[in-house]
């Protein structure tokens, strides 16, 4: 008999309800047990949503890691918080899954890592983008070896106007930071894993504050308020690793450009190369001819019988509730998901000092 996992959500927002709880409510394995949120109404909207007669609500939630019941906690908080909850939960014997970027600062990510070693219970961020059809199938293709030595890489998170401008977005304190940290830190996760490459050597970053003191501007969630527009518009990073490899990291949430694109990488390796841009293609060389293939993700049969995917917020959530069960690895690492963390924080250091940020120094 499978087991019944007990879970919990830590911040009742919008990524609670549109990605982890309609995920989890969908798995037959796992009890939507209890909802927290600092305004109590929202936790309670929640668990009306998605809880059933015995999910508890609470505002505080260190009164939640006191339910022995618990067994995995989500934290859907802002950036700000995200070491702190996870911590406690994980001292108190929960298995955690925390929304990306895994904390505001390196430093707070190193003692959330420390802490699940400490413990022995999982930990895991919410990269979703892993999930996607086109990811899994370049990253299987990538790890088979048909890309070869991938030593040049772009990772795009480039957006023409959609600066979100509801909740604390555009609060530095609590988020540490703009479009590098909030659509950035995917893209980067993403080239990362495709390239399998954790050892940064060396960062130069810049980041940008231009748009976002304009009034009235067109933008895809309404005007922005100048005002309340404390982070960065855009942010670029110049990286290299250990190895060679070389990886530059474009994002923005407003940048005067017609080549638009998130959550995507391109990757240039010795035996082929492979994009994202507009649908997944793979290039290469074979007979003394260039070649150029598009990857078609669905089965190209009738629509009303190819098989019916998975979405990726489904998937991660199904293979992150199954790793508890079966006592497996996450898919998504705390080791990997530090190392993003590190190389955006370098970025932005790079970017107030004017100079390179080393590792290992």
């Amino acid at each position: 008999m499978t087991k019944t996992v007990k879970a919990a959500i830590i911040g009742c927002g919008g990524i609670a309800n549109g990605k982890h709880l309609p995920s989890l409510k969908k798995l037959e394995s796992v009890e939507l047990a209890a909802f927290c949120d600092i305004d109590e109404e929202r936790a309670f909207k929640a668990r009306d949503a998605f809880g059933n007669g015995h999910s508890k609500v609470y505002s505080n939630y260190l009164e939640l890691l006191n339910d022995p019941a618990i067994d995995v906690v989500h934290v859907c908080t802002p950036n700000d918080s995200h070491a702190e909850i996870t911590i406690a939960a994980l001292e108190a014997g929960k298995h955690v899954m925390c929304e990306k970027p895994m904390a505001k600062t390196s430093a707070e990510a190193r003692q959330m890592l420390k802490a699940a070693k400490r413990t022995g219970k999982k930990l895991s961020i919410g990269y979703q983008n892993r999930y996607r059809q086109d990811s899994q199938f370049l990253h299987k293709y990538c790890e088979d070896g048909g890309l070869g030595e991938i030593y040049f890489a772009k990772a795009h998170a480039i957006r023409r106007r959609a600066v979100p401008t509801w909740g604390v977005f555009l609060d530095e304190e609590k988020q540490g930071g703009g479009p590098l940290i909030d659509i950035g830190t995917h893209a980067l996760d993403l080239t990362l894993w495709m390239m399998n490459n954790y050892k940064p050597k060396a960062v130069l970053g810049t980041t940008f504050h231009k748009l976002g003191k304009k009034k009235d501007a067109a933008n895809a969630w309404g005007s922005w308020d100048p005002e309340e527009f404390k982070v960065e518009d855009s942010a670029f990073g110049f990286i290299t690793m250990e190895n060679g490899a070389t990886i530059i990291l474009e994002s923005s949430w407003a940048l005067n450009t017609l080549q638009t694109g998130e959550a995507k990488c391109t990757l240039s390796g010795t035996e082929g190369g492979a994009d994202m841009q507009d649908g997944l293609r793979i290039n290469g060389e074979e007979f003394g001819k260039l070649y150029t293939k598009a990857v078609e993700m669905s089965a190209g049969g009738a629509a009303f019988y190819d098989e019916k995917q998975e979405s990726e917020a489904e998937l991660e959530a199904r293979l992150w509730i199954e790793c508890i069960i079966n006592d497996t690895e996450p898919v998504v690492k705390p080791e990997e998901a530090l190392v993003v963390t590190q190389i955006l924080e370098a970025i932005y250091e790079s970017s107030k000092t004017g100079k390179a940020v080393y590792f290992g120094e």
